[in-house]
């Protein structure tokens, strides 16, 4: 089975990204894809082989429970492939990294000047003298 044709199915996507959070056993595997997908015990089983057996995943056994973990080899192998269109993406990504920053850096100064003012306005409110002082209104009030 072609890499792309294991990763097609969305259980067993789902699979990767719980075993990329680390090492997980076919219980708790299990029980997230149960709820999220509504398949039986059997079927996420089925979806743990495939994905052993085409390099995505191993297994080994703890006492009574199984634990499944990332095996980077078909990743790999995928990624290798992709290398060669990365060159249509790449300059998008690194363009859209760019102005990320840049709105970041934006909210940063804006929030600094933001705070600048706050502090400026605290101090000297009541002081008389002040940019900030209150002025009395005419009739006492």
């Amino acid at each position: 089975m072609h890499a792309f044709d294991v990763l097609g199915d969305p259980v067993r996507r789902r699979i990767l990204e719980l075993l990329a959070e680390g090492e997980q056993s076919s219980g708790a595997i299990t029980r997230v894809v149960q709820a999220e997908f509504g398949i039986s015990q059997p079927a996420v089983s089925q979806h743990l082989k495939v994905l052993r057996d085409n390099g995505f995943a191993t297994v080994r056994p703890e006492g009574a429970r199984r634990l499944y973990a990332v095996d980077d080899t078909a990743l790999r192998e995928a990624d290798a492939w992709l290398a060669r269109f990365r060159r249509f993406w790449a300059p998008h990504l690194a363009a859209m990294a760019t102005e990320v920053a840049r709105g970041k850096r934006q909210r940063r100064l804006a929030g600094e000047l933001n705070q600048e003012r706050t502090e400026s306005g605290r101090q000297g409110t009541d002081q008389p003298g002040t940019p900030h002082a209150r002025k009395p209104r005419p009739g006492g009030g």
